[in-house]
């Protein structure tokens, strides 16, 4: 392609991965306004503005994340053949005209294929995009390379909660959808076009730089070659991976925390009302974990690089449980702060080994089928997470019950993950 030789080619000093980490972190910033934690800052809007109920709101949410998740694995698929370029600006014009739509809602079916779209678009396919992209140009240091991109996720969740309440509170939650919907198409899109390439060997590179260029051409032709032989991984298609215990065992992994995050972050200021703690207090416990985040990601690229990533999800379910532990019997200001430290910790780790595990496990080359349907359970996860949480407040009054019953599911997922190393290719 033409824009691919006016690329800047990197020599020995540089190499152009790391602006790929760049625009990976940028495309998870934007993943922001279909995530829950910048969606759940709306809701009390729609609610006061509308006269729905906490369930009708939850229900819709749920369900459409149930059907975005489910598409998951078609839009894997289109970044495989159509690559991450085109595919950035496609998803994030998408994301943009969802943004612009939910500044319009004024009824459930509006609100229904907001959330949709956002959903869709933003928690799902800004975050396959980049979470497939990175792993194509690092192997080595993979797990430094999606730490680097994860502070993206988690600059974006410290960031947007706090600036669209002051939005709402200002202009009003129309004028702060369209924010989001400006901002991507006038910031992300470009970056998307511009700077990012799907592989490293699109422009003469290998993952981790390895490329090496003798003044004789035919020396230098069989050099690489030699080179591309020697570090070449073993890939997996999406239907071979399948058919290992090791692909439904992470995917149950990943479901686990983002059904049991989803639900208490959905519902938190609710939740720690209950224990007669304020709402100011519940937005500094959403920083904290954002903040947390931060040198949690470093932490997990650090021990990625050097431990079996099965044995860091195990460590990741444990403090898991312990959080929620926390949340149910902590009854002081003192202990939600732990319990944000905890869900900090929860959040880098598992942040970043979600985006390793695929390309560890079944290789490079197709690796946005594979990583498109693993997401699903994700977003599958996130849907079934308001819902329970809503109903049993509504049938029980309290949380104390599902955040218990909660608890089974990170004993399960650290069961999953220990049985679960890297599979092997016959």
């Amino acid at each position: 392609m033409y824009l691919d030789k006016l690329t800047f080619v990197p020599t020995k000093r540089f190499y152009y991965g790391w602006v790929i980490v760049a625009a990976a972190a940028i495309t998870m910033f934007f993943s922001g306004p279909g995530q829950t934690y910048s969606i759940s800052v709306f809701i009390d809007s729609y609610i006061k503005d509308f006269g729905w109920s906490r369930s009708l709101v939850s229900s819709i949410y749920s369900t459409a994340t149930l059907i975005a998740g489910s598409l998951l694995f078609i839009v894997g698929r289109f970044i495989d053949k159509y690559g991450h370029k085109y595919m950035g600006v496609v998803i994030a014009s998408l994301l943009g005209i969802a943004c612009m739509w939910s500044s319009f809602v004024i009824n459930p079916v509006m609100l229904f294929i907001g959330f949709f779209m956002l959903r869709l678009f933003g928690q799902g396919s800004m975050t396959l995009l980049s979470s497939t992209l990175v792993p194509q140009w690092f192997v080595k240091k993979r797990g430094l390379a999606l730490s680097l991109m994860a502070l993206g996720s988690v600059t974006s969740s410290a960031v947007l909660p706090p600036l669209n309440t002051y939005i709402i509170d200002t202009w009003g939650w129309s004028v702060a959808w369209r924010f989001w919907a400006v901002l991507l198409w006038l910031v992300f899109v470009p970056i998307s076009f511009f700077f990012i390439h799907s592989r490293p060997e699109n422009i003469g590179l290998l993952p981790d730089n390895r490329i090496k260029k003798p003044d004789n051409k035919d020396t230098a032709v069989d050099t690489e070659r030699s080179e591309v032989k020697k570090h070449k991984e073993i890939s997996w298609t999406l239907q071979e991976a399948m058919k290992t215990r090791a692909f439904w065992f992470m995917m149950f992994c990943q479901m686990v925390p983002s059904m049991i995050n989803t639900g208490i972050t959905f519902h938190f200021i609710s939740i720690l009302g209950e224990k007669g703690l304020s709402h100011t207090l519940s937005a500094l416990i959403l920083s904290i974990v954002a903040i947390i985040g931060f040198p949690a990601t470093f932490f997990a690229g650090y021990m990625l690089d050097r431990i079996h990533v099965h044995f860091v999800e195990v460590s990741v379910f444990v403090i898991h449980l312990i959080s929620l532990l926390v949340l149910v019997y902590g009854q002081s200001s003192q202990m939600a702060v732990l319990f944000g430290i905890l869900m900090g910790v929860v959040s880098g780790l598992q942040g970043v080994t979600n985006n390793v595990v695929w390309a560890s496990y079944f290789g490079r080359k197709y690796l946005g089928s594979i990583r498109g349907f693993s997401m699903s359970s994700i977003i599958i996860g996130s849907a079934f997470g308001p819902l329970p949480f809503g109903i049993a407040f509504d049938v029980f009054g309290g949380y104390t019950g599902i955040i218990m019953i909660m608890m089974i599911f990170p004993v399960l997922g650290a069961i999953a993950a220990m049985v679960s190393p890297a599979p092997k290719k016959k």
